[in-house]
């Protein structure tokens, strides 16, 4: 990381500012709002790319067939004001490309966005269409402390670990690393699938969790690549994937915070991949879609495809003159999350356990 020094008084300022305010919720100077039904808060101290889409994901998974699950956001860089609930015929301009995402992939479960979040979680509470909402995941709200999580999970990206960075401006920390100390999870994100024990130490040796906090490792666990177009139609088809080959070359249109582990990855599968990145959340332009498009006709493989993330995928959905612009070999990379050292059951009994305790009067469906 650049050592940027003529930032540091903006950065004291900052931690400055967020020590107070963190202290003057822990002294309930300023308000925490605690809800009767399960709240799972999920997020991080640092800005972007540790993770949480597949991480929120896999608890929706784990927790959708046994309770009415809800997923809310603050929807980042939609078009949409105050609370919106996604409905058939929404898109990712009305509640962003991450919630759009999951809501994709389980349209079984509410999907709602407020940057509000104790105005959203008391409308999925009370309004007539999710009033059954059982449990509620909450996504990128480590810092929103007027709501008070039953239980809170946060991520921490391998590469760049909370206690190597500095406050922004510097860095990339949205509070002291002593805010670790909040966490009833700690999930160490993004590790290498080999992990070495010597690492594990190294890590649990600096993140020094208390008694009562948990930590686990994940790595990411990528599937074959799926066509565009019955990506978009997916839900209770099936999706034809089309496994990479060695011959396979590709071209990587991405606007995501960290693209690096993926470029990794995919040179590890195909002969040869050029990637064509933009920042998080990026909305692609057409000039940008050709440019890739035509990165693509210069390769010489037969087997040459663009490859897109889902999260990509989601926000391109939104714009049929995009999509219209993206040649016939392009690909969807699905992805999910795998724990290390065998501990997802470990995982999963603390996540059902608090679910199950504190339902109160819901009733499993």
């Amino acid at each position: 990381m650049p050592n940027h020094w003529y930032l540091a008084p903006f950065s004291w300022l900052y931690a400055l500012v967020t020590d107070i305010r963190n202290q003057l919720f822990d002294w309930n100077v300023l308000r925490s709002e605690s809800f009767p039904l399960p709240v799972i808060g999920v997020g991080n101290l640092t800005v972007g790319g540790t993770g949480k889409t597949p991480h929120t994901e896999y608890l929706i998974r784990l927790l959708k067939d046994q309770y009415r699950v809800a997923f809310l956001s603050r929807g980042y860089k939609r078009k949409s004001k105050g609370y919106f609930l996604a409905s058939e015929g929404c898109s990712a301009l009305d509640i962003g490309d991450e919630p759009y995402q999951v809501w994709q992939h389980h349209p079984d479960i509410h999907v709602a966005v407020d940057a509000d979040r104790c105005e959203g979680i008391r409308r999925l509470s009370s309004d007539e269409p999710t009033v059954d909402t059982q449990v509620v995941v909450l996504d990128d709200a480590y810092q929103h402390r007027r709501v008070r999580p039953g239980l809170n999970i946060l991520l921490c990206d391998s590469s760049r670990m909370p206690y190597d960075d500095r406050l922004l401006p510097m860095g990339r920390l949205r509070e002291s690393f002593q805010g670790r100390n909040r966490a009833d999870i700690i999930v160490v994100t993004k590790c290498p699938s080999d992990l070495q024990p010597i690492d594990y130490r190294v890590f649990l040796n600096h993140l020094a969790p208390k008694a009562n906090q948990h930590v686990f490792f994940t790595t990411y666990e990528y599937g074959a690549p799926v066509p565009l177009a019955r990506w978009a139609e997916r839900v209770g088809k099936e999706t034809e994937p089309r496994p990479f080959t060695p011959d396979t070359q590709c071209v990587l249109l991405t606007g995501i915070a960290r693209p690096e582990p993926l470029i990794q990855y995919l040179e590890k599968q195909v002969r040869n991949v050029v990637p064509v990145t933009y920042p998080d959340h990026h909305n692609f332009s057409s000039a940008e879609i050709c440019k890739a498009t035509h990165t693509l006709s210069r390769l010489t493989s037969i087997d040459k495809r663009l490859i897109l993330t889902e999260k990509d995928a989601s926000r391109l959905a939104t714009d049929e003159s995009l999509l219209s612009l993206l040649p016939t070999e392009t690909y969807v990379l699905p992805i999910q999350i795998c724990f290390l050292q065998n501990e997802q059951e470990s995982f999963n009994k603390i996540i059902l356990d608090y679910v199950r305790k504190n339902s109160g009067n819901s009733s499993v469906h």
